[in-house]
């Protein structure tokens, strides 16, 4: 029965807050135990491998030397989309023993990470920080905008996927657009600024790296995180690439 109650309320947080519609905080302060998300099918369509032109990778140092520059950069196939994911390590985005979150969200594909404020939020994979917000912004009544989330750094991971994680109480020191993280180190603290409805989370969003920076509405999440998470949390290694290539192919970058 304690399992279904603590189940409930991580459910009622994840669909109030992160800015939808007449989200309130209210009683929901105290940080709900770690509710094992269910393994079943999330919203999401199953991961097919992508067309192999739709994702383009760097060109290694070795075609570099022998290819002529007038030589297009080589697409992917779907044996290299699975070899560049095998090269990078993926952790569970915050480091806590009471977390929840849940494999739903409110109004577009994300996840709701709850554990108290001031625990550490640290990178999912190596990569370089696109995007950071040092101040909140958010006025509370306001419509949905680029401030729901107060303070946040958005990653593009070394396997091309953008990663985004606000409502930080705070970003530290040195992590800044540029410069370049490690899978596990800590970029941030648990928080609840922005329209977080007053409660400790960590809105987690997955997403193509569009525009890179300014395009909310694809940062803020738009392939579902939960069985990512449920993976990570458990040191699993299992990679978003395919399905964010896959949501990139079908919709361009308009969320």
């Amino acid at each position: 029965m304690l399992v279904r109650r603590t189940f409930l309320l991580v459910t009622v947080l994840s669909l109030a807050g992160c800015g939808s519609a007449g989200g309130a905080g209210g009683t929901a302060a105290a940080t709900p135990a770690f509710v094992e998300p269910s393994t079943a099918a999330t919203a999401s369509a199953p991961e097919a491998v992508p067309a192999a032109e739709e994702l383009t990778l760097p060109v290694t140092s070795a075609s570099q030397t022998t290819a002529p520059s007038a030589t297009p950069r080589p697409t992917v196939t779907a044996t290299a989309i699975a070899t560049s994911a095998a090269k990078v390590k993926y952790v569970f985005p915050v480091k806590a023993s009471n977390v929840a979150f849940h494999k739903t969200h409110a109004k577009y594909p994300a996840t709701d990470i709850f554990a108290a404020c001031g625990k550490p939020v640290v990178a999912t994979t190596s990569g370089v920080v696109l995007e950071i917000s040092l101040k909140d912004k958010f006025k509370k009544g306001s419509p949905d905008g680029p401030y729901n989330g107060g303070l946040f750094v958005s990653i593009k991971g070394d396997d091309g996927v953008r990663y985004y994680g606000s409502h930080l109480s705070k970003v530290l020191p040195g992590i800044k657009p540029g410069v370049r993280v490690k899978a596990g180190q800590e970029v941030g603290k648990v928080g609840k600024t922005g329209n977080s409805s007053g409660v400790c989370h960590l809105h987690y969003g997955i997403s193509p790296p569009c525009a890179k920076t300014g395009d909310w509405k694809v940062r803020r999440g738009v392939v579902w995180p939960a069985s990512y998470l449920t993976s990570w949390r458990k040191k699993g290694q299992k990679s978003p690439v395919a399905a964010v290539v896959a949501w990139k192919k079908k919709h361009h970058c308009s969320a």
